[in-house]
């Protein structure tokens, strides 16, 4: 059963689970992409996640298009700073490409507003101040309601908001994070940081790229995949102890008769810093197994069994000796 959560101190009620559309206009077609959509609707979910540069925009326009006739009942993001075309000045958290950059976004969401708007990365070249202060311009305009930063530090976020807070600007509302059960830098300062700050926490990659859908051991790989055709996420997830903690997962996973990818959503979604984990398909086959996670009796001791399957993060200190 789907369950509700107020995104950080904002207020606004979202759903325990998001849906990534970067497949949308990619490896999803047009139909496919809202077949899953409509599936999302079914279960409740009201959370839905984009970025200009899916798909080129392609992902934006058709997420326009599926959410006409229910926009006031979506939560909807998208993000900017990644490059959207050849031209130096087309990517970056300047005022001037921000301003571009959300003009272009609001045209292909048929939209008038952007609930939560994600910087992201952080741009080294552009001062905060002045990524705030566009922000909070957009806010003023109601061309964009919360804003949000992903793939942050901790220590990037908590310079955000001292200066948002001593220059009167709205400050950053939600952090989305790589995070899932072989990604767990997040433990260490991001997700403490969204508890005691009151931020929202909408983690992306929960099964690591595919890793932790059953399909991958250290002897073991599919004939396709990212983890395989994908750089990327060969560069991310190329680690072989990965691949044992992948196998030990799998294991425990059909132990308790439950899908893998299913347990690896579930297992996100039960951390209690997290607002909601995002979940991504190809298609809807994919998207079931995500969804299940709804239906996961997560316990204290059984999230504690699977976590540990995977090394735990130093602390911040790294005073390891003070680790309860």
């Amino acid at each position: 059963m789907m369950d509700y959560r107020i995104l950080g101190r904002t207020g606004v009620k979202v759903s325990s689970l998001c849906f990534g559309t970067m497949s949308f206009g990619d490896i999803a077609d047009e139909a496919e992409s809202a077949r899953m959509f409509n599936r999302c609707r079914e279960v409740g979910i009201n959370f839905f996640d984009c970025a200009n540069v899916y798909a080129g925009g392609r992902s934006e326009e058709i997420l326009g298009d599926l959410i006409a006739d229910c926009r006031d009942e979506i939560v909807l993001t998208t993000k900017v700073v990644s490059a959207t075309g050849p031209d130096l000045n087309q990517s970056g958290a300047s005022r001037r490409h921000i301003q571009i950059a959300v003009e272009d976004s609001l045209r292909r969401l048929k939209t008038d507003r952007i609930d939560v708007y994600f910087l992201h990365h952080y741009d080294v070249d552009t001062p905060v101040e002045e990524t705030l202060r566009a922000l909070d311009d957009l806010v003023r305009q109601g061309k964009i309601l919360y804003p949000a930063v992903s793939n942050w530090s901790a220590w990037q976020v908590m310079k955000a908001q001292g200066i948002a807070k001593y220059e009167g600007l709205a400050r950053i509302e939600c952090l989305q994070p790589m995070y899932n059960l072989v990604k767990r830098q997040a433990e260490v300062e991001i997700l403490p940081l969204a508890r005691e700050e009151r931020i929202g926490v909408i983690p992306y990659s929960p099964l690591g790229g595919g890793l932790l859908t059953g399909k991958y051991s250290p002897d073991a790989r599919p004939d396709s995949g990212r983890l395989i055709e994908n750089q990327m996420y060969v560069k991310r997830y190329g680690v072989a102890d990965y691949f044992q903690t992948a196998a030990d997962f799998s294991a425990h996973a059909t132990e308790c008769g439950v899908h893998p990818a299913t347990l690896a959503v579930a297992w996100v979604m039960a951390n209690p810093a997290i607002t909601a984990p995002i979940i991504g398909a190809r298609n809807m086959g994919q998207l079931e197994a995500s969804l299940a996670a709804l239906d996961v009796d997560m316990t204290d001791e059984w999230y504690a069994r699977i976590a540990a399957l995977s090394p735990a993060p130093p602390p911040a200190h790294d005073r390891l000796e003070e680790v309860v």
